[in-house]
């Protein structure tokens, strides 16, 4: 068994037990970490030199459509609604299997890049098997820690078709795809991406709520962008014993206070994109919502269409933007700002790590820096220009760092960066496959604009 040993870094595990190290050494065996400690003996183990460096834990991306990557920017002016008609409606219907593949490659490769070792690919644009394969390859090509969230296609209907939202998550895919990724061992496992009360009738809701129980996966909806479908959906889901913790839900804007406690108590998740939600109208997001009922979000990038996939700027963004409605409410109600910042950075730090890892139920295996947890280990350049010196690291990470601080990650022991270059042969070739790719369906649609 191969042994890896991360010597001499400041380590920040995110582990309460763990704590933080001044200065510390990450033995990796294999595939998991073996010991955590201010100085390991291990003669026979690789050197990875971390002088200069934070070392923390992987990144987990908890939602992201990664099938835009080749769409990067061209959703930054658009709102919600503009979003819909003219991807949904319209770009969506322009991808073959071979644009969802290099979309997912090259869209993983660069949350990689980024400092994430896990990424939940919401994958709503899957109007045929072929296209969920090649995105499921792309996600195996990169070798980033990847859950699968199969979705279904919402295009305008042709006459004579029922609308997306009268159509039941089918059976036979879930069944097919639970061959090709059979369990939570591996490095890309299956969840469904379904439609929920929000987005389709209470008949489909409940058929796919059952499905997800029946086959033991998470089912991840969005609730924002618009009226729901089914109102009291939700109080109904709950009624039948359907709604429970292996539910996820994104956004969330919609939902009353009521129902939020409702579903914190059956163990429901949440995960929030907040610069996407801001930027294309969904609101503000219910960080500070969450939080006065005991609960904690994870956090996605959601679109690089409109936005970066950078999970340090989503979790800034998070923090300032909930900092900033919690000073506004105490002014309102006190006439004063609060006594000190109402939520500090090792939280917001939480929400791209351990958080991520609950939601996928896999906070046993990711998250943190554990012994007998898998190896998704990122080392962070303390000593460049933007984060030097550094007093808090936590602090640091969270308000001064970015993608360029990411000198090397590892996922599952594996070294995917190094030196701050991706360990991946091709990726000019795949550079050009992406532009090719994004050019072809934007001027099919009129929209390129050179």
């Amino acid at each position: 068994m191969a042994a890896t040993l991360i010597r001499g870094g400041l380590v920040v595990s995110m582990d309460p037990v763990v704590g933080d190290l001044p200065r510390g050494d990450v033995l990796i065996e294999g595939s998991v970490i073996a010991k955590i400690a201010p100085s390991i003996g291990a003669p026979q183990a690789g050197v990875i030199d971390a002088t200069g460096c934070i070392v923390m834990p992987g990144l987990v991306n908890a939602h992201q459509h990664t099938w835009q990557t080749a769409l990067r920017g061209v959703a930054g002016n658009w709102t919600i609604l503009e979003y819909f008609h003219h991807v949904h409606a319209g770009l969506a219907t322009k991808f073959g299997p071979e644009d969802i593949y290099i979309a997912t490659l090259v869209g993983a490769l660069n949350q990689i890049n980024c400092g994430a070792t896990t990424l939940v690919d919401w994958c709503h644009n899957n109007p045929t098997p072929a296209h969920s394969d090649r995105a499921i390859d792309g996600l195996v090509e990169s070798g980033i820690r990847a859950a699968f969230f199969h979705g279904s296609p919402k295009p305008d209907p042709k006459p004579g078709q029922k609308p997306f939202w009268e159509l039941p998550h089918p059976r036979s895919e879930v069944e097919r795809l639970m061959k090709r990724l059979p369990g939570r061992e591996g490095l890309v496992t299956l969840g469904l991406a379904i439609l929920g009360p929000h987005y389709s009738t209470y008949e489909v809701a409940q058929h796919d709520f059952r499905l997800a129980r029946e086959f033991g996966l998470i089912a991840s909806m969005h609730c924002a962008g618009g009226e729901a479908r089914t109102p009291d959906g939700w109080d109904r889901l709950a009624a039948e014993g359907l709604l429970g913790d292996n539910a996820n839900i994104v956004h969330g804007q919609t939902l009353s206070d009521e129902q939020l406690k409702l579903m914190i108590e059956l163990g429901v998740t949440f995960s929030l994109t907040p610069e996407t939600e801001m930027l294309q109208g969904h609101g503000l997001p219910i960080t500070g919502r969450l939080r006065k009922l005991g609960a904690q979000p994870s956090l996605g990038v959601d679109l690089e269409s409109g936005i970066s996939g950078d999970l340090f700027t989503v979790a800034r963004v998070a923090l300032a933007a909930q900092r900033a409605a919690d000073n506004a409410e105490s002014r309102a109600t006190t006439g004063k700002l609060p006594d000190t910042s109402t939520i500090h950075c090792r939280e917001a730090l939480g929400w791209i790590t351990i958080e991520g890892a609950r939601m996928l139920k896999l906070d046993d295996r990711i998250g943190s820096l554990t012994p007998g947890k898998q190896a998704d280990v990122i080392l962070l350049r303390a000593d460049d220009l933007n984060m030097w010196p550094v007093h808090d690291p936590v602090t640091s990470i969270v308000m001064q760092a970015g993608t360029g601080n990411v000198d090397t990650v590892l996922i599952a022991g594996e070294v995917r960066k190094r030196h701050r270059k991706l360990v991946y042969p091709e990726l000019s070739t795949r550079k050009e496959e992406l532009l090719a790719s994004g050019r072809r369906i934007l001027g099919e649609l009129g929209l390129l604009n050179s």
